[in-house]
């Protein structure tokens, strides 16, 4: 939905649309200083970090081995090139890149590594130079330190993104390209608020906004004045899209004229929907080439996968026997209508199968499905999965169990089966799949799951467009330790209760 100001930029000129979009930016964060500040931030917090870490592994080898009475001595000789080594190490590792702070496991594994390297120098030079430190010590540091310095930038992440996400901390951005790329990616700014950008205004190869925009979004001017228009405004980040149209050598050549200015640069390539492990850049003479790995479906279907469905699914079912039996009691004394609701759900390769759920709905729920649909689609805009807001067929019961997805508990017992998956592509209807286009097909490749991406990532609020979308990203780019993030994902978002209905 635009706001008025999106909407009274989209009827201006340009020219006047360059200067309100300066306005705007006017009071936005600038590359250069977040980054500064991020920096600044982790830097004081690691040398606290290892300030707690020497004084705790201190602590630790008096009360543990008795009391040596040289170790301070030692350590006071040690203990700051021990940690400015260490400092040393993360730098060159990488570990204060604030452009990997936002999201990501990059940044946590380059600060274990720096860590890992610093301990093998730091023993090196003990051992070579014969100074007497505490293995003890060493060894207690050189565990405690590592954890507080990954748990600063988990911290810090956490806070970072939660800034952004209530409109602190953020960029404007003016991106270059096609209106049509350029509000693609701006839908998916706008749903990831965590990122910490806005889409300000778009430079378009013509310079013409070549119909409306639907997102308000003003058009400032043509690729041929970028630079122009880029000093005008001053945007934190110019983004090229896949539909700019300038040249390897334009580019080059505009790069050039920006290395100066406080603006970031991000380009969004062709490629889209590609998890990063399947992406390897090799320069070639000058040419970054982007070497692809094949879609992963077939990975999904591996034993390790099903091994960990089903011992997960096992244990599960026995710590959660007494929930399942409580929630059982509630539904059925309720209404006194059946505990578990069964339906024929489409699975892996279109086999049917009988879906379990706790009963949230009133036992005729599915004969009124038909003359509801219309003003579901007219509630939620999505033709393709029935979805209402304000659904009158659920029961009291059923309204707490939504909200926490504890009706999807039974779903248990269909990963035991072999019916479902832990993670995996949202268990589709017949109707639904009857409603499918040959890219929504891929869903079927893979066990439907109890949780997947769709469930992290805003579950019932989302299109039926995005949620094909987050499917298919799933599905393409499957691997262990994703399923293992949306696992932890799906806790926070179940407690959210976001989009749950």
């Amino acid at each position: 939905m635009t706001t008025s100001r999106e909407r009274a930029l989209a009827v201006q000129t340009p020219a006047e649309a360059r200067r309100g979009v300066r306005r705007v930016l006017a009071g936005s964060r600038t590359a250069r200083d977040l980054r500064r500040r991020s920096v600044a931030i982790m830097v004081l917090a690691d040398i606290l970090s290892l300030v707690v870490a020497g004084a705790a592994a201190f602590a630790i080898r008096q009360a543990t081995l008795g009391r040596a009475g040289d170790l301070g001595d030692s350590l006071s000789d040690a203990a700051v090139l021990i940690a400015l080594g260490w400092l040393v190490a993360i730098v060159l590792f990488s570990g204060y890149d604030s452009r990997l702070l936002p999201a990501g496991p990059e940044l946590f594994g380059n600060v274990l590594h720096a860590s890992l390297a610093a301990a093998g120098i730091v023993g090196a030079i003990v051992y070579l130079a014969g100074i007497e430190l505490s293995r003890a010590f060493f060894l207690v540091f050189f565990l405690v330190g590592p954890l507080l310095l990954l748990l600063n930038r988990f911290l810090l992440r956490r806070l970072l993104n939660s800034m952004r996400g209530r409109g602190h901390l953020r960029q404007g951005v003016v991106a270059v390209g096609d209106l049509r790329h350029v509000e693609g990616i701006a839908r998916t700014i706008a749903r990831e608020t965590w990122l910490g950008y806005d889409i300000v205004g778009a430079i378009t190869p013509t310079g013409r906004d070549e119909g409306a925009s639907a997102l308000g979004i003003p058009v400032l001017g043509a690729e041929r004045d970028l630079l122009r228009i880029a000093d005008e405004t001053r945007p934190g980040v110019l983004l090229f899209t896949a539909g700019a149209s300038a040249s390897a050598e334009e580019f080059r050549r505009t790069a050039w004229k920006l290395e100066d200015e406080d603006v970031a640069v991000i380009v969004v390539p062709a490629l889209t929907e590609i998890s990063a492990d399947r992406v390897r850049m090799r320069p070639v003479a000058g040419l970054p080439l982007v070497h692809m790995d094949l879609p992963r479906a077939r990975g999904a279907l591996k034993w390790t996968k099903r091994t960990m469905d089903v011992i997960a699914a096992a244990v599960l079912l026995m710590v959660l026997a007494p929930v399942l039996v409580g929630i059982a009691v509630w539904v059925k004394v309720s209404d006194g209508g059946p505990v578990i609701f069964r339906q024929q759900r489409v699975g892996r390769d279109g086999v049917h199968f009988e879906f379990l759920k706790f009963r949230s709905m009133v036992t005729d729920a599915e004969a009124v499905l038909v003359e509801m649909t219309e003003r579901a689609v007219q509630d939620r805009g999505n033709a393709v999965m029935f979805k209402m807001r304000h659904d009158p067929r659920i029961t009291k019961p059923g309204r707490v169990l939504r909200r926490y997805s504890l009706d999807e508990l039974p779903q248990l017992w269909n990963v035991l089966r072999g019916d479902m998956s832990l993670v995996g592509p949202r268990p589709a209807l017949p109707r639904e799949v009857a409603g499918y286009d040959e890219d929504a097909f891929r869903r079927l490749s893979v066990r439907p799951g109890i949780t997947g991406l769709w469930q992290v990532s805003g579950r019932s609020d989302l299109s039926w467009e995005e949620t094909v979308r987050l499917d298919l990203y799933y599905v393409d780019n499957w691997s262990f330790t994703q399923d293992v993030q949306i696992l932890s994902r799906t806790v926070r978002a179940v407690m959210s209760s976001a989009g749950a209905y």
